[in-house]
């Protein structure tokens, strides 16, 4: 833990994507599968045509293999999304990348609610199993699925 860049030290805010203020610590039991579910309610991004802020609730939910994401650089990296000008499809699949490539999860979902604008809202999601391992399968399962029982939305 002592090689952690930002838990415990002073909060320095980069208002730019910046995949690289991700950390990983190790999973306490990677004997276990179990999901880890983060809810960013006030995720925020610039439309890349307008500039003008579109602001989401971001699910994120994984089972870890070996790491687990450490929360203030998730947040961190989520904050760093505020002056990207990024689509909300680009930007679940780029959080879902990094995430990916950072921890090597046995599974992963990304569902961004963005909030309307223009009379519109638009619910990206991927998700991801990790290759030759049940995971696949259980991915292609939720995919196919997952909005078969939709929660309620109370951010627009």
């Amino acid at each position: 833990m002592k090689d952690l860049k930002h838990l415990g030290k002073e909060t320095t805010y980069n208002f730019d994507y910046n995949p690289d203020v991700l950390e990983s610590v190790p999973n306490p039991h990677p004997q276990n599968d179990y999901f880890i579910k983060f809810n960013c309610p006030e995720f925020t991004v610039l439309c890349p045509i307008t500039g003008q802020p579109d602001f989401a609730a971001m699910y994120l939910s994984y089972i870890p293999d070996t790491l687990i994401v450490e929360s203030k650089s998730l947040k961190l990296y989520l904050f760093s999304y505020r002056n990207h000008g990024g689509f909300h499809e680009d930007c679940v699949n780029r959080i879902a990348t990094d995430l990916i490539r950072l921890l090597q999860p046995r599974y992963l979902e990304v569902w961004g609610k963005f909030t309307p604008r223009g009379g519109l809202s638009i619910d990206p999601y991927v998700n991801y199993g990790k290759p030759n391992t049940p995971f696949v399968e259980m991915a292609k399962q939720r995919l196919w699925n997952h909005d078969l029982y939709p929660e309620n939305i109370n951010n627009r």
